[in-house]
């Protein structure tokens, strides 16, 4: 292909020599001369493994070069990669002044351009901009209309200093956030060699994706040195104990528990974040990352208790009353939680969970319901018929298989809050609604 790289910084430089020397015709574009000159000279203008030799070589052979004039590069490109910064600003927000500069750029020489081009993001940018900031600029610089016109990408990059050119060649997975096929299908094309799964998704999940990446690797850091001052403390070896940790493949280095959904609860998880935090405490240890998880937990609820009275309907039923499908274990349930504010609210509620319906009877949690929630008891009602007859608004409190399809045979009347994602259904299906989507 021919490509051109706007911004001939870390992620450019990087992309343009990979390209390059993979066989495609690319141009870099860059306002800096120092830079556009190093190119041009073979000379690489960051430090990073193997970039200066695969500049070195491509240059010779006449497959890589760099300009200052973006309206040049358009013309002799199919395809643009936005490459530039987005720091910082002092208030935490991002600096798009170059992304927006960029666009206009691009916008100006996609107007006289007769051939079809497609506009590659690369850059990192918070969800929404590409609608508020990328394509107001390129469709009033150029006079068209993106997806319609000209194709229009965001295509988030994965690569980690160091080992960057690796990186590029073995990515974990290519994201590609496209208005249409017709405008994911060269990117598609560029990037059919590589390993690891192609994505194509919109825009705005693309957009995400780095966050969501970035943020996590963030949190695994300091969440293992927050372990690691409390190993210290104790006079144990933070790095066997988390050795033996990453070797659970089922559940720590995993998806699992990586779904947005309700809060946690139950007779483990509560119980030790608080021990451990507890004994963190009596150590004198400031643990900002451990000592949130039960606060942010909590907000988790409000947020659901928030959802559920935003509808201003009265009669309420909860399919899943203990805190995981397939128990009866009610203590520390977050819906337990749920229905108690509820009905201190004066909401009208009715509740079915066939297994903690039979606890009710005959259970190792019987004295617990008996004693500790006996007024939710009585709300209880032996099938999810006489519930679905009682309510106007519905809530999924756990993921029993039996409840997707009593969702899915709902009646229009019924409104459904569900927190855990049960079944297909998502935020566009008329009268359904998660907590998190």
């Amino acid at each position: 292909m021919k490509i051109s790289i706007f911004g001939l910084g870390y992620v450019g430089a990087v992309s343009a020599a990979c390209l390059a020397d993979e066989g495609h015709t690319v141009i870099g574009v860059d306002p800096n001369p120092t830079k556009v000159d190093m190119i041009n000279a073979g000379q690489t203008p960051i430090i990073e493994k193997d970039v200066g030799e695969l500049v070195e070589q491509t240059v010779a052979d006449g497959r890589l070069r760099a300009v200052a004039d973006a309206a040049a590069a358009i013309d002799d490109s199919d395809l643009s990669l936005i490459c530039v910064g987005t720091p910082s600003a002092a208030n935490g927000s991002l600096d798009l002044r170059y992304v927006k500069g960029v666009c206009e750029e691009i916008g100006a020489a996609l107007r006289t351009k007769n051939t079809r081009h497609t506009v590659v993001i690369r850059s990192t940018i918070l969800p929404g901009t590409m609608r508020s900031i990328v394509i107001p600029a390129l469709e009033s610089a150029s006079g068209l209309t993106a997806g319609k016109d000209f194709g229009l990408c965001n295509n988030p990059e994965f690569l980690r200093e160091g080992t960057a050119v690796h990186d590029y060649h073995n990515p974990p997975k290519t994201v590609v956030g496209a208005l249409n096929s017709e405008s994911a299908a060269p990117l598609k094309s560029l990037y059919e060699g590589l390993p690891g799964p192609m994505i194509v998704t919109d825009i705005e999940t693309a957009e995400m994706v780095k966050y969501v990446d970035n943020v996590w690797h963030a949190l695994k850091v300091t969440f293992a040195n927050e372990i690691g001052a409390i190993c210290k403390q104790l006079a144990v070896d933070s790095h066997p104990v988390m050795d033996i940790f990453c070797q659970d493949k089922k559940l720590n280095i995993s998806p699992y528990y990586l779904k947005p959904g309700f809060a946690f609860g139950g007779s483990c998880l509560p119980k030790d974040v608080r021990a451990l935090t507890y004994q963190a405490g009596r150590l004198d240890l400031n643990l900002p990352v451990l000592d949130s998880i039960m606060e942010s937990n909590r907000v988790q609820v409000e947020r659901a208790l928030d959802l559920v009275t935003s509808h201003g309907k009265k009669r309420i039923g909860i399919l899943g009353f203990s805190f995981k499908a397939g128990t009866d274990d009610l203590r520390e349930s977050p819906i337990v939680e749920i229905a108690e504010r509820l009905i201190g609210k004066g909401y009208d509620l009715r509740l079915f969970d066939k297994n903690v319906n039979l606890a009710r009877l005959v259970g190792a949690n019987k004295d617990y319901i008996l004693k500790h929630i006996p007024h939710i008891a009585g709300l209880m009602v032996d099938s999810a018929d006489e519930l679905m007859q009682h309510a106007e608004l519905v809530i999924v409190g756990n993921n029993a298989s039996e409840f997707a399809d009593i969702i899915a045979g709902r009646t229009p009347g019924h409104h459904v809050i569900d927190l855990v994602r049960i079944g297909d259904l998502t935020s566009d299906t008329d009268g359904y609604e998660g907590v998190a989507w």
